[in-house]
């Protein structure tokens, strides 16, 4: 089944290029069939390229995924055309009585402000709050997930002296979980970060299980059962090139940027780098609608009734 989306996205096009099963909302409103519905929260400057980066990944799957774009209410985007926001995008305040199956929230790039200070932090406690109530599972990333495991457990982000920056190898620490299916023992995530979360923290609160760890840059992976939250930490999103044009970025404007780790063929920026992890981020989206499927109400009006384990 494909994913729904407008077909004038512009990631309808990149996605039917690269062979994605995509369906326009006209065509997907004769097929009697309840799709699974997905929301993205994104946070992240470069709107369109973040919506086909996680459009690709949710659309791989068996079934029909109705893909809803939400921004913040009480923040207006200045990398992105406001026509495409006002196309594409609803607000916070526009969609918060309506019920998903599922929910991602991007990072954004704002890992220096403590949290309490960035401009739609209100706004996004109370989207935390929502999901409890209006969302059956939620996935928060890199700053989005260290955001809802602040506000959920507390859990402080911790300033890096060197970003963590490039492809880092990670362990399968947890194989029986059913978001980690198919998951080799050991494989590269990018990470592009200048916090980080701290394991010997997240332990401390028995409630969490961490699924994916690195030596080199700490936990990746971790599940909040009772909030029926993943917390991911790093970017399996990320297209072939993202590293280097984040690279690139800093360098045009005179940050402080270190080559990415393990990322360039032997580290040499002018060689074209390769793509070491689609395989496993298919795997961990396919794997979180799978569980979505097989534990969301079909009757959508009850998502949000019982907060327990989604394999209950």
């Amino acid at each position: 089944m494909p994913i729904k989306i407008p077909a004038d996205l512009p990631a309808f096009d990149v996605l039917t290029e690269e062979g994605v099963m995509v369906m326009a909302e006209a065509q997907a409103a004769h097929q009697d069939i309840r799709p699974i519905r997905i929301g993205l929260l994104n946070l992240m400057p470069k709107k369109i390229q973040t919506e086909t980066q996680f459009a690709r990944l949710i659309g791989a799957t068996p079934l029909q995924i109705d893909l809803q774009l939400i921004r913040m209410s009480e923040h207006e985007t200045k990398n992105t055309a406001a026509e495409h926001m006002e196309a594409f995008y609803r607000t916070f305040r526009e969609v918060r009585d309506e019920k998903f199956d599922g929910l991602i929230i991007t990072g954004a790039p704002i890992e220096h402000l403590p949290f309490d200070e960035v401009t739609y932090w209100e706004e996004l406690r109370e989207v935390f709050q929502w999901t409890q109530t209006n969302v059956h599972s939620t996935i928060g990333v890199c700053w989005g997930g260290m955001a809802m495991a602040y506000h959920f457990r507390g859990l402080q982000k911790h300033a890096l002296t060197v970003k963590a920056f490039g492809c880092f190898r990670h362990h399968n620490l947890v194989p029986a979980s059913p978001y980690l299916r198919g998951f080799s023992d050991d494989f590269v995530i990018p990470v592009s970060r200048w916090t980080e979360m701290r394991q010997d923290e997240i332990d401390a609160i028995p409630e969490l299980e961490t699924l994916l760890g690195s030596d080199e840059v700490g936990p990746c992976l971790v599940e909040d059962p009772a909030h029926r939250a993943l917390y991911v930490f790093n970017h399996f999103e990320y297209d072939s090139t993202t590293l280097r044009e984040e690279y690139e970025r800093d360098l045009a404007a005179g940050a402080p940027i270190n080559v990415p780790c393990n990322f360039f063929p032997d580290d040499d920026p002018s060689r074209p780098p390769k793509n070491r992890w689609r395989s496993h981020a298919h795997l961990l989206y396919g794997n979180w609608i799978s569980e979505i499927y097989l534990t969301t109400p079909f009757d959508m009006a009850r998502i949000g009734q019982s907060r327990t384990d989604l394999r209950r």
